[in-house]
């Protein structure tokens, strides 16, 4: 045999072997395992079995590329639900300050007199609220009397349900709430049930008859009053019913409350008020976003319109904050209230994950991550999304046939996406909705 076939006898085997050693160290990987790129994200979202009769909207943004990795009916009106809040939370940002103002008030002699901001804390339940109340409580001034101060939003806005009024997410909407506008009923096992506040107790009648509603506490239709049917009420409950809100109430319960005389005074809200500040903002801002606390969603819309004028009016600020700070949305929204309870509201998602970038932009992560639903931490996210460290920060929206999701994504390789996923008009379980948008999302998590 020649030199020259010898070298290329030895050549060829040691492109074989090589071949062989690196085909045994790297196994080839199929084209669906190694991409998931827009096509792949797309088609899983164009394509689930799921939401194949789901009016569907899609928006992923890549603030570091500055564009949508993919879009389908990004521009398309969708009812938010909750994906309001925001919006709200957004308002709240450019217009209250670093606490809120909690009451206002003038000193006259001996009387204080005082008027409400729409704060929502009052010896709220949950935040443990007690700054004004014990401004009120200690005030050496002999006599408390409340003012009215002038208000023109209604206490259920534009297509609230009528029948959700006994629901606890429904509470009514006014000047100055107390205990959320919410009655509370709580029982540990054997013990008689405890009414907060402790005036409506009164108001209770027991009814032992069976009824076709198996609700145990059930306020009458425009009264305070309300029926308790024992036979539908577990051994241990904690439940809460909205009451009715007014001038005369507010003061009923504040004299119940306080352990001291209020009276209402029926005149012009004084000139010169002082403002006594309450929580930090970002305490009711957290709240209202992580547990979609619909109540505090509109009382912030209050409190932003308190800061244009002397007369409180949501839809006067959500005019504003459109006019103002979202004039350079893709598309304007169709914005009713704060929380997100009226069907009208109407955003698409594009505008949504503008939003997202603003507050991403006015705020660092650090602060503005801990304010959202965290996946797999207490809130609305509590159930989904779950890992040793959250990767899913946002705000969820449901209404009957409506299920939506917005906010931020953090992949396994190091990227932060900015998403809107909504979907309206569908007949399914909401929970089969919300198992194929986090199975997706989790994918997106996963692979992208």
């Amino acid at each position: 045999m020649s030199l020259l076939n010898q070298f290329y006898r030895y050549g060829m085997l040691c492109c074989l072997l090589l071949a062989m050693a690196c085909s045994s160290k790297v196994p080839t990987a199929s084209p669906e395992a190694a991409r998931f790129g827009p096509a792949e994200i797309r088609k899983e979202v164009t394509e689930s079995e799921v939401l194949r009769q789901s009016f569907v909207g899609f928006a992923l943004y890549d603030p570091e590329l500055g564009q949508m990795v993919v879009e389908h009916n990004a521009d398309k009106y969708f009812v938010p639900a909750s994906n309001t809040k925001l919006f709200t939370f957004y308002a709240s940002h450019k217009m209250l300050g670093d606490s809120i103002a909690a009451l206002k008030y003038v000193s006259r002699g001996d009387s204080l007199i005082f008027w409400g901001t729409g704060d929502p804390t009052f010896t709220h339940m949950d935040l443990k609220n007690t700054l004004a109340y014990d401004f009120l409580k200690n005030r050496p001034e002999k006599k408390l009397y409340y003012v009215e101060a002038p208000y023109t939003s209604t206490p259920f806005a534009t297509n609230w349900g009528w029948d959700d009024y006994n629901y606890y997410y429904q509470p009514e909407r006014n000047i100055f709430p107390i205990h959320g506008n919410v009655i509370k009923f709580y029982k540990e096992e054997t013990a008689p049930f405890s009414t907060t506040p402790s005036y409506f107790k009164k108001k209770v009648v027991v009814d032992t008859a069976e009824s076709k509603s198996n609700i145990a506490f059930v306020r009458g239709w425009r009264t305070n009053n309300i029926t308790y049917r024992p036979r539908y009420a577990a051994e241990k409950f904690s439940t809460e019913v909205p009451f009715i809100t007014s001038p005369e109430m507010t003061v009923t319960l504040l004299a119940d409350t306080l352990k001291r005389e209020v009276e209402l005074l029926k005149a012009a809200v004084p000139q010169g008020g002082k403002i006594f500040y309450g929580l930090p903002t970002d305490t009711v801002l957290k709240r209202m976003l992580q547990v979609s606390d619909n109540l505090m969603a509109e009382q912030l819309m209050a409190l932003c319109s308190g800061t244009l004028s002397d007369t409180l009016s949501i839809e006067r600020a959500i005019k504003h904050v459109k006019a103002t700070y979202l004039a350079d949305l893709p598309d304007e929204p169709v914005w009713i209230d704060g929380s997100g309870l009226s069907s009208m509201n109407m955003f698409t998602p594009r505008s949504i994950i503008v939003l997202l970038q603003k507050l991403m932009e006015e705020r660092p992560r650090e602060k503005l991550f801990p304010m959202l639903a965290n996946g797999g931490r207490p809130g609305t996210f509590r159930n989904i999304y779950k890992a040793d460290v959250p990767f899913v920060f946002g705000k969820s929206g449901t209404l009957a046939h409506v299920h939506n999701q917005s906010g931020y994504i953090m992949t396994k390789s190091g990227k932060l996406l900015l998403y809107s996923f909504m979907n309206n008009n569908y007949k399914v379980p909401t929970s089969d909705i919300r198992n194929e948008m986090e199975r997706i999302m989790t994918e997106v998590h996963n692979r992208y």
